[in-house]
């Protein structure tokens, strides 16, 4: 078995707040909408996402994923400054004892957006 990639399906019950939260807020592009399916396709760089309503086979009791979503970033301290004012945050920036850089913020949903940067490269970018 080869993996190619993988796209998560975010379900939420607001389909037009989640996606002007990853367009506004974490500028993503709008790929593909259809809103009798309630779906979007969002991408920012190599992240692909999906946005969907839960249909009659599936049901939303709360945020329905129990984990977060890590992201590895280039220029974490800008990402950091870009987002501490906009978003909800979990947890605030800090250089962990496993060598990574990072921050948590909470989306519109209550999915826990990780952002990460190995800290040996930040000294190379400065």
């Amino acid at each position: 078995m080869k993996l190619k990639s993988l796209q998560p399906i975010l379900w939420t019950e607001n389909l037009d707040e989640t996606i002007g939260f990853y367009l506004h807020i974490l500028g993503f592009s709008l790929n593909e909408r259809n809103d009798e399916w309630q779906w979007a396709s969002l991408q920012k760089d190599e992240i692909h996402i999906m946005i969907s309503k839960p249909n009659q086979h599936e049901k939303l009791n709360g945020i329905g994923f129990s984990g977060s979503f890590y992201f590895n970033v280039e220029n974490i301290e800008k990402v950091w400054e870009d987002l501490k004012e906009k978003a909800n945050i979990c947890y605030e920036i800090e250089t962990f004892e496993w060598g990574m850089r990072e921050f948590a913020i909470y989306d519109n949903n209550g999915y826990i957006l990780q952002f990460a940067q190995p800290a040996s490269e930040i000294s190379r970018e400065e």
